[in-house]
């Protein structure tokens, strides 16, 4: 099992900064990649950024140059910073970890963290 926790949300101006935080816990050896997702209200789950074990990451368009992951492998947490806050960025943000191990991919969510973007 892996557990995720989520910190840094919050409420922001647009043009303003957040940083979101997510440790990750428990079969951490598992992990191949980290990620955040985020979901609107009436919307489906999107793909934000993403970082794999190798190092390689990809954002979603809408995002590029202005947000970036990053990790911190020895303490097994993931970053967000997210620049340039517009309000189409409010959403609830959650970590995600994929994991492999006996033969099996795993799939792990965070709580989620509310990020919200005013006008």
């Amino acid at each position: 099992q892996v557990q995720l926790v989520e910190s840094g949300g919050g409420l922001v101006q647009a043009g303003g900064s957040l940083r979101l935080s997510c440790a990750a816990s428990g079969s951490t050896w598992s992990i191949h990649a980290l990620g955040w997702y985020r979901q609107a209200p009436g919307k489906q789950r999107e793909l934000v950024a993403a970082s794999n074990i190798g190092g390689s990451t990809n954002y979603a368009d809408s995002v590029k140059g202005r947000f970036t992951i990053s990790r911190d492998n020895a303490k097994n947490t993931v970053y967000l910073q997210m620049n340039s806050l517009k309000p189409e960025d409010t959403a609830v943000y959650y970590c995600n970890a994929k994991a492999y191990r006996s033969g099996r991919s795993y799939d792990y969510w965070g709580q989620g963290t509310q990020v919200t973007v005013s006008s």
